[in-house]
């Protein structure tokens, strides 16, 4: 859904999941954009009835829901206030500025509420590790929203590497990023310490680690060498419009990380918001056998667009294999659907995360540990505590 995710495609129709009659009733936590994919989804869904709005912002949760034209609605103004007041709840999309993600997690996992998390995980590793212990506390479902997850496209990486097509995996290379794509048309919740409390590598950063991460088993982070600058945020050139919004810049617009992971793996990171550069490179993936190329893309919050490419010496003959991208069915929904989709039927059916807090945990203790380096000045060691 390019105009919500990328404002930097709306779905086609309705693809029926698990349907037993049965509505699962859902809250939206926060009513920014994002949520609004979100709602579009959860609408084409006969299942599903949204029966609760919160926003921080007064009157912003009714306008929001009365522009895409969803009616019985109860609003709130906070996460708590919805929770408390709503006791037949099933399920709640959290769809708040970062900062807010954690508390929020929490608070309706512990009251027995099913929570779809819009990414990042956190911002920080300590937060992810309170939400997962109250995951298991509370029995209750807990996925991540990494929609490109649900790309075939996507998942043919994986079923490379575990073909052994590459052999022993040893290096990941991350690419990608905006040359111009500062996330300001939607304010400045983004940028803000207070709010974002991370920037690119977060919000960008976390899709491409889990795309490299999961095509090799997510491999638990050992050490972390991190950078992050704030050249073009803090310029009041780069804001046409809002200069002012240079002195509200309080997150990172381009970070890289070296990080060491079990099993032997290297992950040589980078991602921006902004740079002097088209792109910093694709995504690679070498091996004992092989190597595999992965085009570059602004976001990677859908799925690429030109084929992988597999690069092997075959006979003595340096051969390079082009894996043709799989195509659309006509009536296919949406990244974003699939992915909204895969949790209700998880909440109907008791299964398991699209996106699980176990996998993601490594993700987030990857760019936990790129702003801790970058700001201490060294290298650390990864320390994840027992769930």
């Amino acid at each position: 859904m390019a105009n919500i995710l990328d404002r930097f495609k709306e779905t086609i129709e309705e693809v029926v999941g698990a349907n037993d009659g049965k509505k699962i009733k859902v809250g939206i936590i926060g009513c920014g954009w994002i949520a609004e994919a979100h709602v579009i989804e959860y609408l084409k869904m006969d299942d599903v009835e949204i029966v609760a709005a919160a926003d921080l912002i007064p009157g912003k949760a009714e306008a929001f829901m009365d522009r895409l034209g969803v009616k019985g609605v109860r609003y709130y103004n906070s996460c708590v206030e919805l929770v408390d007041n709503e006791k037949d709840l099933d399920a709640v999309s959290i769809c708040t500025y970062n900062m807010q993600h954690a508390p929020c997690a929490i608070y309706c996992l512990e009251h027995g509420i099913n929570v779809m998390l819009e990414k990042p995980f956190t911002v920080t590793l300590e937060e992810a590790v309170a939400v997962c212990k109250a995951e298991k506390a509370s029995g209750k479902l807990l996925t991540i929203g990494f929609q490109p997850r649900m790309s075939e496209n996507m998942q043919m990486i994986k079923k490379i590497v575990d073909s052994g097509e590459l052999g022993q995996v040893y290096y990941l290379q991350s690419g990608g990023g905006r040359r111009r794509g500062i996330p300001t048309p939607y304010g400045t919740s983004f940028i803000e310490k207070e709010t974002g409390g991370v920037g690119a590598v977060g919000d960008i950063g976390s899709y491409s680690l889990d795309m490299l991460l999961g095509a090799v088993g997510y491999p638990k982070p050992l050490t972390v060498t991190g950078y992050k600058s704030d050249f073009f945020g803090k310029d009041p050139g780069y804001y046409a419009n809002h200069p002012e919004y240079a002195e509200k810049f309080g997150v990172d617009d381009f970070a890289a990380g070296f990080v060491r992971l079990e099993g032997g793996i290297i992950l040589d990171f980078r991602i921006a918001w902004a740079m002097n550069m088209d792109t910093p490179g694709d995504a690679i993936i070498l091996g004992t056998k092989g190597g595999l190329r992965i085009p570059s893309t602004d976001c990677w919050n859908g799925e690429f667009d030109k084929p992988l490419k597999i690069y092997k010496t075959i006979a003595g003959q340096e051969v390079c294999t082009e894996v043709p991208l799989i195509p659309h069915p006509d009536n296919d929904p949406g990244l974003f659907y699939r992915k909204l989709r895969s949790f209700v039927d998880a909440v109907k059916t008791g299964g398991k995360a699209t996106c699980p807090s176990s996998e993601i945990i490594y993700n987030q203790a990857i760019i936990d540990g790129i702003v801790k380096s970058a700001e201490c000045g060294h290298e650390i060691e990864v320390e994840i505590p027992e769930i």
